[in-house]
């Protein structure tokens, strides 16, 4: 288990996964190749994160065989976990060969919970219905070795009425964890912590939480979620993922660090991870979220450039990224005399700097990094 947390708020410090590999096959235009799978993947298992999500199977012939197939390759069977679907007996054993077939050791069964999702999706919104269908799901995948996570799709819109005893009958069957859905984004981080202490009272329970992030709040019930028990957190890089996207990876990491004193992970991956995927995704660097973006730390007021340690939550070398300038109209001799500073151009700065903005005035103010600033410098030179 991971060591104990150095704040109070927390009982331990969680256990990761990250969806990154799977949820993004849900949102729109967004698909990974094994090449997409293999370098995530090792760059995921670099960071420290405990278990890699690849992929769904819902019966043969999987179309993301290739990319279960690549992180395996990559990282080996016990660092990833495929998902699989859930809508009645038959169904589940095909897919369990399929898994088998693709050398499949972690599953992840996704079992909606809701009524009004266990009605779309297995015709029926009976509790008693869905409480024998995950039982008997779950005894299958044990029967044949599986380690089994267990989901409540749409579980955070479940009444505990109905969640509890569906919880509870999936650990008498023999699952090893089960993952909360907020699949619809509806909880507050308080209610988030009443609703996991109902599921970590349940004896043998091991719990994990997975957070859309459609109200801004995945990372925060995320968290809240472990300070009521939960010991694993599930996330996706960027908060890639449909609709509103997940619990962002780098920004969940990066609170761990701050809040609770959580050094166990390697965050120098974490903005080259954030670039890669969405790359990979494309969706550009737009998408790109929190310590990772390139504006992160970018600053355009020489205090921040050259103190920056009295602005920045965390270096921006901690997570990989880089410290720069950006700036359109706001250009002061300081800025440039900082652009500068190591690059063997001797220039007058000042008059340089005049130079500059009147250039900047002349051409529309484009964005100028340091860089471009260097670059001025060396025309200024031989004009």
């Amino acid at each position: 288990m991971p060591e104990s947390a150095n704040e109070g708020s927390l009982p331990r410090l969680p256990h990761l996964s990250d969806a990154t590999l799977r949820d993004s096959a849900h949102m729109g235009g967004v698909e990974f190749g094994p090449k997409d799978a293999t370098v995530i993947a090792e760059l995921l298992v670099k960071t420290g994160i405990d278990l890699v999500e690849v992929g769904m199977v819902s019966g043969p012939n999987s179309k993301d065989a290739d990319l279960v197939l690549a992180t395996h390759e990559a990282i080996g069977p016990e660092r990833s976990m495929t998902l699989v679907v859930v809508r009645d007996r038959e169904q589940v054993g095909r897919a369990l060969d399929e898994a088998e077939r693709l050398g499949v050791r972690h599953i992840m069964y996704s079992i909606p919970t809701s009524e009004q999702h266990a009605r779309l999706k297995l015709n029926s919104p009976s509790a008693k219905f869905l409480n024998v269908l995950a039982r008997s799901a779950i005894s299958q995948a044990k029967e044949r070795g599986f380690h089994v996570t267990f989901s409540g799709e749409d579980g955070a819109r479940t009444p505990r009425e109905r969640l509890v005893p569906y919880v509870t009958a999936g650990f008498e069957a023999g699952a090893d964890r089960f993952r909360l859905a907020e699949t619809v984004a509806h909880l507050s981080p308080w209610r988030m912590e009443e609703v996991i202490s109902d599921l970590t009272a349940i004896d043998g329970s091991e719990i994990e939480i997975h957070s859309h992030n459609m109200l801004g709040m995945a990372v925060a019930n995320s968290l809240a979620a472990v300070r009521a028990g939960a010991q694993w957190i599930s996330a996706t890089v960027g908060g890639i993922g449909e609709r509103g996207g997940n619990a962002p990876l780098a920004e969940l990491l990066t609170s761990l660090r701050v809040i609770h004193g959580d050094t166990r992970f390697d965050l120098t991956h974490l903005t080259e991870l954030s670039r890669v995927a969405l790359r990979g995704a494309g969706l550009g660097s737009a998408f790109q979220s929190g310590p990772t973006s390139p504006h992160a730390f970018a600053y355009e007021l020489p205090g921040q450039l050259t103190h920056p340690e009295a602005y920045e939550t965390l270096p921006a070398e901690l997570v990989g990224n880089t410290r720069e300038l950006r700036v359109r109209t706001r250009l002061t001799p300081a800025l440039v005399a900082w652009a500068l500073a190591g690059s063997g151009v001797d220039v007058d700065v000042e008059g340089f700097t005049a130079w500059l903005i009147e250039r900047q005035e002349r051409d529309g103010a484009p964005v100028l990094d340091q860089e471009a600033v260097r670059k001025a410098a060396v025309d200024f030179q031989a004009a």
